[in-house]
């Protein structure tokens, strides 16, 4: 967050990386937006997503606020570390990216919407960083689950890089990858701006609007 601003660069090698343990470290049980198991199966006829943004606090509000998203989740994956703490992360040793878990119901909501929400949340432009935010667990990412996934998402960066690049930003450097293991953040990370309304949250967008799938959040 606004603290971790002077982090590496450049990702870590993975036999630099840190050992990490070969158990979950503890996390939250319950949803606090949702009051949902925390750790629940993606139910029959749901889907789940996963993306990297920036501080995974403001990304995490951001898609709970959709309709049709039924739970999310902060964590760790991407990287190298199994099971890293949050501290872990931060000395940028382990490789791994914040990121964010939904499910949803794709009845209510498609992937394209949620991929809408990713590409005008955040600047995806910025390489290992996102805004103040600095280091590689900053960088942007979209990590798949299904082929169809994999292929929307490559069609809406393709369509949505001449956009940027008309308003004047660089070229996309998000990372378009098959979903790494998920790792889950401790306690207090999970659903942190609902229980701290007033907390710090480096996320915005560029303003450009992605010609794909219908807006799903203010």
């Amino acid at each position: 967050m606004f603290f971790m601003t002077n982090k590496k660069m450049e990702m870590v090698a993975p036999d630099d990386a840190l050992p990490g343990r070969d158990f979950a470290i503890p996390t939250a049980q319950t949803h606090f937006v949702f009051d949902r198991p925390l750790k629940s199966a993606v139910p029959d006829g749901m889907e789940q997503a996963m993306f990297g943004m920036g501080c995974y606090w403001g990304v995490e509000r951001m898609f709970w606020n959709v309709p049709g998203v039924w739970l999310t989740m902060v964590g760790h994956a991407g990287g190298y570390t199994p099971n890293a703490t949050y501290e872990e992360v931060c000395t940028g040793k382990t490789g791994h990216n914040e990121v964010v878990r939904v499910i949803y119901d794709p009845a209510v909501v498609t992937y394209d919407d949620l991929l809408k929400v990713f590409w005008e949340g955040h600047d995806p432009t910025q390489g290992m960083r996102q805004g103040n935010d600095r280091g590689t667990q900053y960088r942007s990412g979209i990590y798949t689950y299904t082929d169809a996934q994999k292929q929307a998402a490559f069609v809406s960066r393709d369509a949505f890089a001449p956009k940027l690049l008309a308003a004047g930003y660089g070229a996309i450097t998000t990372e378009i990858l098959d979903a790494p293991e998920f790792y889950f953040a401790e306690d207090y990370h999970q659903q942190y701006l609902a229980k701290n309304p007033a907390g710090y949250c480096g996320i915005g967008g560029t303003g450009v609007t992605c010609p794909i799938g219908v807006a799903a959040v203010d």
